[in-house]
């Protein structure tokens, strides 16, 4: 190939990345406008939508499934799933509840049981996938879930546990002023995760995995430890989200959870990140979660039946799901 043939290449893949790189701000500017729009006519459709009690509420709320759309991030930027995490945050917790209330451990190892349960799934979820090599992620994190939701039920013979010294319900049950400790903590975590997402090569690394996971592993990234990480920091956040909630309601329950993993997945489709992995930005995901958590407080201001909210959900699901295909299929025409 010629010098001149080499130098065109490397504009057309040049103007290509450009390309791609405004297009996704776009996107991600008009999510943004979406949540602005919706919180405009929900304070029009509602009084109290604006006040600084609901406001605090809907953070409160959203706390707990921005920690859980964390790690879910990670696993759809590998190109991956994780289907596991409201199970996950089910048993982690129930550990925790029986380590403090049968065991009667200091409440600080009990935290450390629930978090060091939640990683320790989270690593069997990576295992499972590059050791036996299952071929996704959505067989392995099902089987997980399937299997600690049973567990969960069996250890306690479903019966919940309640009343938890202070020092566990902190993170849940605490404000600074009037703005929750749980949702100072969701920003210390997002900013955490941006830095360690751009500015580390283990970060860098990640988006690697998901753009190509051969050309990642012919370049020397060791894919399987990239991907054992991703799903213990799922695993984690799901526990630390699980946390925050026995905080919040003071107790701990087998059943809790349910469904959290299709709001994570939505709000991390939402705020930008593809299913084909590679794509996205913490920071986005986080509008993502206001957007779906802001939908389901102004559908119950206005006492919208909780099976339409249930219906808005998973109609939101799959309008972000196909405008990540159509803004693939434009990409790959662009080229």
């Amino acid at each position: 190939m010629s010098n001149e043939a080499i130098t065109n290449k490397a504009s057309e893949l040049k103007a290509d990345a450009k390309s791609g790189a405004m297009a996704e701000k776009l996107y991600q500017l008009g999510v943004l406008l979406s949540l602005l729009l919706l919180c405009a006519v929900m304070s029009v459709l509602s009084s109290r939508f604006l006040s600084f009690d609901n406001l605090m509420n809907v953070a409160s709320q959203a706390a707990v499934s921005a920690i859980v759309s964390i790690g879910m991030f990670l696993a759809i930027l590998t190109a991956g799933i994780d289907l596991s995490v409201g199970s996950v945050l089910a048993l982690s917790t129930m550990m925790m509840g029986i380590a403090s209330d049968h065991w009667g451990l200091n409440p600080y190892i009990c935290i450390l049981v629930c978090l060091g349960t939640g990683a320790l799934l989270g690593l069997a979820n990576g295992l499972l996938l590059t050791k036996l090599h299952l071929p996704h992620p959505f067989i392995s994190t099902l089987g997980m879930q399937k299997m600690a939701r049973g567990i969960a039920l069996f250890v306690t013979a479903a019966a919940p546990i309640s009343m938890f010294p202070d020092e566990i319900q902190f993170l849940g049950n605490n404000s600074v002023g009037q703005v929750p400790v749980s949702f100072i903590l969701v920003g210390i975590l997002y900013a955490a995760m941006y830095l360690f997402l751009t500015r580390t090569s283990t970060g860098r690394y990640i988006y690697a995995v998901g753009g190509n996971k051969e050309a990642a592993r012919l370049s020397g990234i060791k894919v399987n430890s990239i991907l054992n990480l991703v799903y213990v920091i799922s695993g984690f956040t799901a526990a630390l989200a699980g946390l925050v909630l026995a905080g919040r309601v003071n107790a701990v329950y087998p059943l809790a959870g349910l469904d959290y993993e299709t709001d994570a997945i939505a709000a991390v489709i939402i705020g930008g990140a593809s299913f084909f992995g590679g794509v996205g930005s913490i920071g986005n995901t986080i509008i993502g979660v206001l957007l779906i958590a802001v939908l389901r407080n102004g559908l119950n201001l206005l006492n919208v039946d909780s099976a339409f909210q249930t219906f808005a959900i998973g109609a939101v699901i799959v309008v972000a799901v196909a405008v990540d295909v159509l803004r693939q299929n434009v990409m790959k025409s662009g080229r």
